[in-house]
């Protein structure tokens, strides 16, 4: 077959995730990092928000739920100019908790704009960034913290669940999907603590660093257009291209809505496409440098961008498309076999009925045919792009605008 050598590139990124990465694991006991108990460094909670309603006043109760001492802790909502009320419903929760502060950008600048100028007004040692639908547990934040043993350790993130995991077939679907991404689809990366992606939903980041990584987030964008999507892997992949090493542990815990209509998952898919688009474009210069397994895994993963739609495409011209959507369909019912043996024993509320994760084979064909395509055709998109929230209109942003855009309330 033509595309022989792009079908390679696919197994030997299944390969890497989920066969040498749960190798590298089961090396290691199941652990890859140690910790260090004991450290209570300040930390100030940094939310950016744009249209997120009420759900923002469970953010905020979530983290004043924190175990940990409240002298050493404060949380700062960003309000990027907000036009359903999010900034109020903020405002009214932050007057029940004094170690909150909720600032309002004058015009709307992005949520990487936001995040700097919470982290430009703080002094604490840790920034925490949790979006702004999360519910986070209440160990999270130590868990994160305890991972900072040493200065090279720049940034630790936590774990997402699905909160509405029940709710529909789709729903289902991506809590399967949340589940192996944590579960194996991590490992190899965790393995050499140099983990290409961390989100933005729990991750723990060096304020020195955030600062030192400042200068190429204000400049941020694609042939002069700013961009406003793939923030987290973008700061990742910046802090990891400076030799520092960024951890992930699935023992801070936190929850998130799925999107619950196909509209509003293909509208994230898309946008998440894009960031693996832009990402591969910037990284491709300077992954070289890095550890060679990294290096190797990085590339393959970037190639089955290309490569997935490709074989789709050739199978479709070809007349064979079942027979590759009939393999497709069997290894993700090895895959729901796995799931339904591993969470066999978890509580009815915390697993769904594995059978859901076959909607992939339908689902994932079609976001990697169309979607890749017309993300790489819509890389200038820019706009914060949440959950069903409209699309605003970004204002160029320079530094004299950043340090009088937010005003303290």
């Amino acid at each position: 077959m033509r595309l022989f050598p792009m079908y390679l590139v696919i197994l030997l990124v299944f390969v890497n995730r989920y066969v040498f990465g749960l190798f590298l694991k089961t090396a290691k006991g199941g652990s890859f990092d140690s910790t260090r108990p004991d450290y209570e460094p300040t930390v100030t909670v940094v939310t950016p928000m744009f249209n997120e309603g009420k759900g923002i006043s469970r953010t905020i109760r979530s983290v004043a739920s924190f175990e940990y001492p409240k002298h050493k802790l404060d949380m700062v909502v960003v309000d990027d100019a907000s036009t359903d009320g999010s900034y109020e419903a903020a405002l009214e929760t932050a007057r029940s908790f004094p170690n909150v502060r909720v600032l309002r950008n004058p015009v709307n600048v992005g949520k990487r704009m936001s995040i700097i100028a919470a982290v430009r007004r703080s002094t604490s040692e840790i920034i925490l960034s949790i979006d702004s639908d999360v519910q986070v547990a209440p160990d999270a934040l130590r868990k994160l913290v305890a991972r900072f043993t040493h200065p090279e350790i720049a940034a630790v993130g936590g774990r997402v669940n699905v909160s509405n995991a029940n709710q529909n077939w789709l729903t289902r679907m991506q809590a399967i999907k949340y589940y192996f991404g944590y579960e194996f689809l991590k490992n190899l990366e965790r393995s050499l603590q140099t983990v290409m992606c961390l989100s933005g939903c729990l991750t723990a980041y060096r304020r020195s660093v955030l600062l030192e990584v400042e200068p190429i987030l204000l400049k941020r964008g694609l042939l002069g257009v700013p961009i406003k999507y793939g923030e987290d892997r973008f700061l990742t992949r910046q802090i990891v291209k400076r030799g520092y090493r960024t951890l992930s542990t699935l023992d801070a815990v936190c929850s998130t809505l799925a999107p619950t209509t196909l509209s509003k998952y293909f509208s994230q898919q898309l946008r998440w496409r894009r960031s693996n688009l832009v990402d591969v474009l910037g990284g491709v210069t300077h992954v070289w440098a890095l550890h060679p397994i990294v290096c190797t895994h990085y590339l393959a993963l970037a190639s089955m961008l290309v490569a997935y739609p490709l074989i789709v495409l050739e199978e479709i011209s070809q007349g064979s498309f079942f027979d590759l959507a009939w393999f497709n369909l069997c290894v993700l019912s090895c895959m729901a076999a796995l799931y339904w043996f591993r969470t066999r024993k978890l509580p009815i509320a915390e697993r769904v009925h594995p059978v859901w994760f076959l909607a992939a084979a339908v689902v994932m064909p079609v976001t990697y045919v169309l979607f890749t395509p017309l993300a790489l055709f819509t890389l200038d998109s820019s706009s914060w792009e949440t959950r069903g929230s409209p699309i605003a209109a970004v204002a160029p942003v320079n530094e004299e605008a950043l340090e009088a855009g937010s005003q303290a309330v």
